[in-house]
């Protein structure tokens, strides 16, 4: 089913079924509601017959230059040149081209701000960048060279040269790199397309490839929240923790939304679970040191914070999300460009405002990355104490079945991680607080927006697979202590996530093997979603 835009009610669950393909290697199509059409082509019609002369008073970009001339008319004869001038002055990106999900949600976007009806271009102009993402030409878009404010300028030139059939414009389509032309005609499109006054100024305004890295990234992180509460109570599971530091007695006491969530989500996945018990920690596992058969073990009392004050870091990530999310949302469906164009009494006003700006995104971004690398940074530790039997109350340590000394373990998994939870660090200092004037002061504060949402996306990545290997290795700590701990059940949905990863990758019982395989096996599972639906089938749903 196409995905339908009116630029007022597009999600980002959508946004995502037309920038990645589905089960079945497709893309979503998407369209333009009927009644977004009629209203762009009515604004159409007026500007036409009104603007439209030399005599019109001045309207920024539709009948002046840009920037410091502002001040100076573009004549109707001057004005599909004008436009092509426009593209071609701005198309200064640099640096590897964009992902192609983040090209086809660009797109989308662009083509969804125009849906709002407050930018004025031709209807003509929002089908054919329609029909270049359902025919699957893919703009060759450079990742570097824009600030975040006049838009994302640089990038959305590259992005419009493609649509428009320049000479210089660039496309993937079918997987090969070639000129945008020939792209174009092998799509079956007509390679050249006029733009009229003020096209331009509309496809290049807006900090819509910054939306379009905050979308994917959030709905990614969304995908992730749950899986990280999944990790935690395997590792809980594994290392007999108390439970005792979810009880909801305790977070009423401090009543944080996220903090009470993530803890009942806890209780929820180790119902029924004997392993964190006392009676549990009187079996001696297998690297346990300073046991005495027979003895029980002093109490625990309280566990370490990785485990203890979890709710407290997942908690916030999560409240951090839903903020983040309602301004990607409200961006999502905004006119971001420059003028834009109201009713009024019997015709329109075209009034210059700053809605190109990408502070909105560029802030909400570096929160996101900020939020995602603590999590990612808490669930590391978890995985650090998986490997050393001293912290983990005795399990194997490296988590390695087989001959010592020949074999390593998964020591090596949690230094990768590691170095990930490093990176992650440097992505989270802001970028939105950095601006350098541009464009001869002109532009004298930029939002940098699209470097917070580059680096907000790869944070996301990184937490992804940090999770993933979580649940990897407190699964290998599950698997081999199955038969000592066989007295002591695990909860119900930590059984379900240990069966759902089994279903995939056995249990390293031999020895070293190429770890990396199933560190990307994994890291599938939860992006797929597999795990957490394995978990909600077995306790009913996560919050």
């Amino acid at each position: 089913m196409a995905v339908m835009i009116d630029g007022r009610t597009l999600k980002g669950k959508q946004v995502l079924r037309v920038a990645r393909p589905g089960p079945s290697g497709r893309y979503e199509k998407a369209t333009l509601a009927k009644s977004a059409r009629e209203a762009i082509a009515a604004t159409r019609a007026h500007i036409d017959a009104n603007f439209m002369n030399d005599e019109a008073p001045f309207m920024y970009s539709f009948n002046t230059g840009v920037g410091l001339f502002k001040d100076q008319r573009v004549l109707m004869s001057e004005m599909t040149e004008y436009q092509r001038k426009s593209v071609y002055a701005h198309a200064t990106g640099i640096g590897e081209p964009f992902p192609e999900d983040v090209t086809r949600a660009t797109m989308l976007l662009r083509a969804n701000a125009f849906a709002s009806n407050y930018s004025g271009p031709q209807v003509a102009l929002v089908e054919r960048l329609l029909a270049c993402l359902n025919a699957g030409i893919h703009p060759v878009i450079p990742q570097k060279g824009s600030v975040g404010a006049s838009g994302d300028l640089a990038p959305l030139a590259h992005m419009s040269a493609a649509v428009c059939g320049f000479e210089e414009g660039e496309a993937v389509y079918k997987g090969k790199r070639m000129k945008a032309r020939e792209a174009l005609a092998r799509a079956g499109l007509e390679p050249d397309f006029k733009l009229g006054a003020k096209d331009a100024s509309a496809l290049i305004n807006g900090s819509t490839v910054s939306l379009a890295l905050g979308v994917l990234a959030t709905e990614d992180a969304r995908r992730l929240i749950k899986a990280a509460d999944i990790g935690l109570a395997l590792s809980l599971e594994a290392m007999r923790g108390e439970l005792a530091a979810f009880d909801p007695r305790v977070h009423a006491a401090r009543p944080h939304p996220g903090q009470a969530l993530v803890a009942r989500n806890l209780l929820k996945i180790t119902q029924g679970s004997k392993r964190c018990s006392a009676s549990a920690r009187e079996t001696i596992y297998p690297d346990e040191i300073g046991r005495t058969p027979g003895k029980p073990p002093a109490p625990r009392v309280q566990d370490v914070y990785s485990l203890r004050c979890a709710p407290q870091v997942h908690g916030p990530a999560r409240e951090a999300l839903d903020y983040v999310s309602r301004i990607i949302a409200t961006e999502t469906n905004s006119a971001t460009d420059n003028p834009l164009i109201f009713p009024e009494d019997d015709g329109y006003r075209v009034i210059s405002g700053g809605h190109f700006h990408g502070q909105y995104v560029a802030q909400a971004m570096d929160l996101l990355a900020i939020a995602m690398t603590d999590l990612g940074s808490i669930c590391e530790r978890r995985l650090a104490r998986l490997v050393d039997p001293t912290l983990s109350y005795g399990l194997p340590r490296n988590l390695l079945a087989g001959k010592r000394g020949l074999n390593t373990g998964f020591a090596t998994v949690q230094c990768s991680m590691s170095a990930l939870v490093m990176e992650n660090r440097t992505l989270s200092s802001p970028g939105s607080v950095d601006s350098i004037p541009g464009k001869s002061n002109a532009e004298d504060h930029v939002s940098n927006s699209t470097w917070c949402g580059r680096k907000a996306r790869t944070v996301v990545e990184n937490v992804e697979m940090i999770i993933a290997a979580e649940i990897l290795m407190a699964c290998q700590a599950l698997s081999l202590i199955a038969e000592t701990a066989k007295a002591h059940p695990l909860g119900k949905g930590t059984q379900a996530a240990l069966d759902a990863l089994r279903e995939t990758i056995p249990p390293a019982l031999d020895g070293d093997r190429w770890y990396a395989a199933e560190m990307n096996q994994a890291t599938a599972l939860v992006r797929s979603g597999a795990i957490v639906e394995a978990v909600e089938a077995a306790v009913g749903g996560l919050e």
